[in-house]
């Protein structure tokens, strides 16, 4: 390189502007990718956060079926829960079931919630659950609708149900209360007829152990809910009753379902007003049977003792008491002599009569069923037993000789009866009740009588009776020897005297009949005579002829004057020719 060439690229470099020098970005924009990703995460965790429900705890008596993470918790088959946690409780006789629930649920969960295993179950009221076969078992929850004044009362700590509730959630009806200290037993799910037809059924069982009884609480679904009134009356009609009593054999039950489980049926006893519609949870009495409710609706009621002399096998408790076929009352106690004589044991010089205690009510016979008329009976039935009304026991049914009480008036009464037992109506008590006089039943008056016959028929002296008798049957056959002798002996008079008198009355009988016909022959004067007489009548009646043709055809011709109405005479009938 030559000076001139090293001074001209001295020149041109000394020429070139001067660079421009710039800083170096700290932070890359690849940093912005992650940070965008954290927020979104934090967004996603607040998200979660703030939707997330709240953690409870459910206590069941075992935890078969379920498991964590999979088994959900449903309302109407919507999913709002998931089992997160199972554990044994304190007293490792349960477990402790902790889930998750959703946000929306939140609200629901209050203490009158309820919650309970769904499973496959089988049962005389249907079978349920066999969706849980494919999917597994789930928790059901009812949700008890809550008003914001009961914010507070909201829990996360729950105890589940140990059967599922019978009556499905929110259905609308009516739940009634029934009580009962009979041995009547019924369970859950058993139904409650009305004419037949299912509407209702038992949901839960309680029994008080301070009063003894048994309290169903029950659910009757809407539209029979209706039916229920203050006068309404429950009655059991388990299985098939067969009752056989003074009115006969009686066969009671409700339905088929009724016949292989128990049940109760309802409705208002005829003859009652239908009464009030109940529309709250209201208390009712389970009766044994319709006559017992029936029998409920008389508050008020008369009662007396009948003392009897005969026996009072087949007399049960509930045995009507009737007044000329009409139920009065019934038999309320048959065993009162036990208990009058408890408090100073006694000995009899002779029988006793047996005290049978029986309640007449007013309001069966029209009267009021109050105090009025059971005042008015007591005068009525005063009356009557002065004037002859009496109390005996019948059979009502020779099959199976079942007895009731019926009330008669007996007018044959002897004076020193009639006079004793009236006495005793007016002075005797039996305790603090009234005596009804009473009669011997016409089957022990057909036996006292038909004694009295044997044995007056045993006192008869039938040896001297028979031999008397053999004495008279010996002279009664002489006798009658005797008298067939005779009797041949006129037969043989009576036949001689008979044929004679015929040959004469026959002999007399021809010569009348032979003069007859000399007289009648021809020729004789009693001929001519007889043939005159008949020339004469034929003439007469040829000379009324026309007389009586007119009053054959103008009856009144006699009193009035209508000209001679000349005898029709047929002619030949002629038909009329036209001319030409």
């Amino acid at each position: 390189m030559t000076n001139n060439e090293y001074t001209d690229i001295s020149n041109k470099e000394t020429d070139v502007s001067p660079a421009n020098i710039e800083q170096l970005k700290s932070v890359s924009m690849i940093w912005f990718v992650p940070f965008v990703a954290l927020l979104i995460g934090a967004w996603m965790i607040y998200y979660q956060w703030s939707n997330e429900g709240p953690v409870i705890t459910i206590a069941f008596d075992s935890a078969e079926g379920m498991e964590i993470g999979k088994t959900k918790i449903k309302s109407y088959n919507v999913d709002i829960g998931e089992v997160s946690n199972i554990v044994l409780n304190e007293n490792a006789d349960g477990v402790i079931v902790t889930a998750r629930m959703t946000k929306n649920a939140e609200k629901l969960l209050n203490k009158n919630s309820d919650f309970w295993l769904v499973s496959p179950e089988i049962s005389h009221t249907g079978i349920s659950g066999l969706s849980t076969l494919i999917s597994g078992v789930y928790i059901e929850f009812y949700p008890s609708s809550i008003h914001e004044e009961e914010v507070d009362e909201l829990t996360s700590e729950f105890i589940a149900l140990k059967d599922p509730p019978v009556t499905p959630p929110g259905a609308p009806g009516l739940h009634l209360t029934l009580n009962s200290n009979d041995q009547f037993a019924y369970s859950k799910g058993d139904p409650i007829i009305y004419k037949g037809l299912t509407v209702g059924q038992f949901e839960h069982i309680h029994f008080n152990f301070e009063e003894r009884v048994v309290y169903y609480n029950a659910f009757i679904k809407a539209p029979y809910h209706q039916l229920v009134t203050t006068n309404t009356k429950f009655w059991d009609v388990s299985g098939l009753r067969m009752d056989l009593t003074a009115d006969g054999l009686s066969i009671q039950t409700g339905n088929i379902e009724t016949m292989l489980t128990n049940g109760v049926t309802f409705d208002v006893p005829k003859g009652m007003e239908n009464g009030e519609e109940i529309t709250e949870r209201s208390y009712f009495d389970i009766y044994a049977n319709y006559k017992e409710a029936d029998d409920e609706r008389y508050k008020y009621s008369v009662e007396y003792i009948v003392l009897v002399s005969n026996t009072i096998r087949g007399l049960s408790v509930g045995a009507p008491v009737e007044y000329r076929g009409v139920l009065i009352g019934h038999v309320k106690s048959i065993n009162l002599l036990a208990q009058r004589n408890s408090d100073r044991p006694q000995i009899f010089d002779e029988d006793i009569k047996i005290p049978i205690l029986i309640s007449l009510q007013p309001g069966r016979v029209g009267l009021p069923d109050n105090e009025m008329g059971v005042s008015l009976m007591k005068q009525q039935h005063q009356l009557w037993i002065k004037d002859g009304l009496r109390a005996s026991l019948k059979t009502g049914s020779l099959l199976t000789g079942s007895l009731f009480i019926d009330f008669q008036h007996y007018s044959d009464l002897n004076n020193e009866e009639e006079n004793t037992q009236r006495t005793d109506f007016e002075n005797s008590q039996y305790g603090e009740y009234t005596i009804i006089p009473s009669v011997d039943d016409e089957f022990s008056q057909i036996t006292a009588k038909a004694s009295q016959f044997i044995d007056n028929l045993i006192a008869l002296p039938l040896e001297k009776i028979s031999g008397n008798t053999n004495e008279l049957i010996t002279e009664f056959t002489q006798t009658a020897k005797s008298f067939q002798s005779v009797s041949d002996n006129l037969s043989g008079v009576l036949d001689g005297v008979n044929q004679q008198q015929l040959t004469q009355e026959l002999r007399t009988t021809l010569q009348s009949y032979t003069k007859l016909s000399k007289d009648l022959s021809a020729g004789s004067k009693g001929y001519e005579d007889l043939r005159q007489t008949l020339s004469a009548l034929t003439k007469v009646m040829n000379e009324l002829q026309p007389l009586l043709n007119q009053l054959k055809h103008q009856p009144n011709g006699l009193i009035f004057e209508s000209g001679k109405v000349d005898a029709i005479e047929p002619k030949k009938y002629t038909p009329n020719k036209k001319a030409g």
